[in-house]
């Protein structure tokens, strides 16, 4: 009489790994949110780098966002904080919305990325969003002026954030911090547009009085 010998056991991948190593299924609403904050944001930074561009070729250069003494691309432009590391920002906002919208375009064609892929996604915008609020806080209170834009990328910079870490950080779904920023995700980031539509109400008031 024979004796059966058990079948070889394959190793299993942890739990914790698999969850980050996954494709994480995407919902439609978020892909495509993904892929249009990626390209509205792409062609805004395009387009600063175009200006820029333009005014390194011809000092005289008035560029096309340069509409009156507050909203003035050109005067943002000019100063040292729009090449924080040596180099046109908008250079940054070009390779960074490119990985965007090729993200977005594959979660639109439902592949399923690595939510590790996600987490560095999330983690690249997280350090955008500091750059901006960074240069807001320039924008506003050290230059002076507003580039129309740089708040077409700013606008489109912390949605983002929010829904590349609604996707990066489902598993800790069940964590209690975690579950409230999530239901107030869009509150949040209806706080954060309200805060900043107001310190530019306020900043400039001396001139928006003049438009009444």
């Amino acid at each position: 009489m024979s004796i059966a010998t058990p079948a070889p056991v394959e190793p299993t991948e942890p739990a914790d790994s698999a969850a980050w190593s996954g494709g994480v299924a995407v919902r439609p609403a978020s892909a495509w949110w993904v892929l249009i904050a990626g390209v509205i944001g792409l062609v805004a930074s395009a387009t600063l780098m175009i200006e820029k561009v333009e005014m390194l070729k011809n000092p005289a250069y008035v560029p096309s966002c340069s509409i009156n003494p507050v909203l003035s691309c050109g005067s943002v432009m000019a100063t040292p904080q729009a090449s924080v590391f040596g180099f046109p920002n908008p250079l940054m906002g070009v390779a960074g919305f490119a990985v965007v919208v090729v993200t977005g375009v594959l979660a639109v064609a439902k592949i399923r990325l690595p939510r590790w892929y996600w987490a560095g996604l999330t983690l690249g915008v997280a350090l955008g969003a500091v750059l901006v609020h960074w240069l807001i806080f320039q924008t506003l209170y050290r230059i002076g002026a507003l580039c129309p834009y740089c708040m077409v990328v700013w606008s489109m910079t912390i949605p983002l954030l929010v829904v590349s870490a609604s996707i990066a950080l489902r598993p800790l779904a069940g964590n209690p911090v975690a579950r409230v920023l999530y239901t107030w995700r869009w509150s949040i980031v209806a706080l954060w547009f309200t805060a900043v539509i107001l310190m530019i109400l306020v900043r400039f008031w001396n001139y928006w009085s003049t438009l009444i």
